[in-house]
């Protein structure tokens, strides 16, 4: 973890040191093309140019948001944000449709192959730590979740309630799955759905369905529609290897101290193979700034932001 931080602030410096070195060469050019053409063209390096990067759809709220900060300061920088599910997401870096993901897993040998014979070796960081929740009406009767119960309505054997699912390709299936090792889900506990507000729209009409969203996810929409008085989110099982069990909800600080078991840590796959956009903004997200975004909204960064404090010798 330290030499992930370590490499992380000298990723910033190199940025900034390369930056302020191309700008007067940029200038320069630019000058000198505006005299022949009477324009300026547009430039295309580490802070300006434009580049389309695939984001898991459970993490679309806050990298929407980093970018926005982003475009804020480098206003000549451009991006397309792809949400998709994790499967498609993946498919769709193979296929070239974006230089850049953001992704709740880093890819397999066999998913690199292709970039591997072109030489394109991915730079790899991690940017914060989400989580998978489990959310019900408040009228339900439930303030828990067991591996058991969750095990059940995954393979079907438990019919009572339903399990609702944004996407079935998402990375938040693969984490339950693996957690309550289940190969194959089963459709008779289980219906997938279009989108974490129709999931969360169905939920407040019923009070025998468990949703399952991000944290991330759950926290954007209380941001915009304000009705956490609706929801509740279940606390989850987790069992020590000792065979003890505690229950816990996800939050920062069971994030950080590990307790909440489907505690899920995102990364930025940059697969440019130059220095353009991506280095940029991947020192963003993963720098001080970036880092101060993700905490704002209520996950945890993968490195804490440090503060300033003043001390002073009289007070007025």
């Amino acid at each position: 973890m330290m030499r992930r931080i370590l490499y992380s602030y000298y990723l910033l410096a190199f940025v900034l040191l390369a930056y302020s070195c191309s700008s007067s060469t940029t200038s320069n050019k630019e000058a000198s093309q505006t005299e022949e053409a009477g324009s300026v063209p547009s430039s295309n390096d580490i802070l300006t140019g434009e580049m389309t990067i695939i984001v898991d759809e459970a993490v679309f709220p806050i990298i929407n948001e980093q970018m926005e900060v982003f475009k804020s300061s480098y206003t000549n920088s451009n991006f397309r944000l792809l949400p998709l599910p994790e499967r498609e997401a993946i498919n769709a870096i193979i296929q070239g449709k974006g230089a850049m993901g953001i992704l709740a897993r880093e890819l397999s040998d066999e998913e690199n192959a292709g970039f591997k014979q072109r030489n394109i070796k991915p730079k790899v960081f991690p940017i914060f730590y989400d989580g998978v929740v489990f959310v019900n009406n408040i009228a339900s009767p439930d303030t828990s979740i067991t591996i058991h119960t969750l095990k059940s309505l995954l393979n079907g054997e438990n019919t009572e309630k339903l399990l609702l699912f944004d996407n079935l390709n998402s990375s938040m299936v693969r984490r339950i799955k693996e957690y309550a090792k289940v190969d194959k889900i089963s459709a008779k506990s289980v219906k997938p759905l279009t989108s974490s507000e129709e999931l969360l729209t169905q939920l407040a009409e019923n009070n025998n369905q468990i949703g399952v969203l991000s944290y991330g996810q759950y926290l954007d929409y209380r941001r915009k529609f304000g009705e956490a008085n609706k929801f509740r989110i279940l606390s989850l099982q987790t069992l020590a290897d000792d065979g003890t069990e505690s229950y816990f909800k996800p939050s920062q600080t069971t994030f950080a101290t590990d307790e909440y078991a489907l505690k899920t840590t995102f990364y930025v796959l940059n697969y440019q193979p130059n220095m353009g956009l991506g280095i940029g903004f991947s020192a963003f997200l993963t720098g001080d700034r970036g880092q101060r975004v993700a905490l704002k909204a209520g996950i945890l960064p993968a490195t804490m932001p440090g503060r300033e404090i003043i001390i002073r010798d009289n007070i007025n």
